[in-house]
C-alpha cells in the first residue's frame, strides 16, 4: 500500500480556508518587508530616516522595524551623531 505524500496537508487546507484579510496582511507585511530592506541596503538608517524614504507613518515603521529584528533581519547599528537616534542595518 502506498501512501500519498501531503495528504494531511491536502485535506486541512481544503477545512480550513484563510481568511481574505489574512492573506492580504501577509502581502503588506512581506511588500513592506522588502521596501525596509531595499532601504537598509546601502546604507544603516534611523526610523525617521525610514519613516521619510518610505512614505509610511512613524509608528507603522517602528512596528514592521522591530518585527524584522525580533526575526532576525535587522539589527542596531550605532547611534547618530548627535547621540540620539540609534541607526538600523541589515543583519550580515
Amino acid at each position: 500500500m502506498e501512501t500519498e505524500k501531503g495528504k494531511t496537508v491536502k485535506i486541512m487546507k481544503e477545512k480550513r480556508q484563510v481568511s481574505p484579510q489574512v492573506t492580504e496582511n501577509l502581502k503588506q507585511y512581506t511588500r513592506i518587508k522588502k521596501n525596509i530592506l531595499e532601504a537598509l541596503k546601502d546604507e544603516e538608517l534611523t526610523v525617521n530616516q525610514l519613516t521619510e524614504k518610505l512614505n509610511l507613518p512613524k509608528a507603522e515603521t517602528l512596528y514592521y522595524l522591530m518585527s524584522l529584528i525580533k526575526y532576525g533581519f535587522v539589527q542596531v547599528g550605532s547611534v547618530d551623531d548627535m547621540d540620539e537616534y540609534f541607526t538600523y542595518k541589515i543583519k550580515k
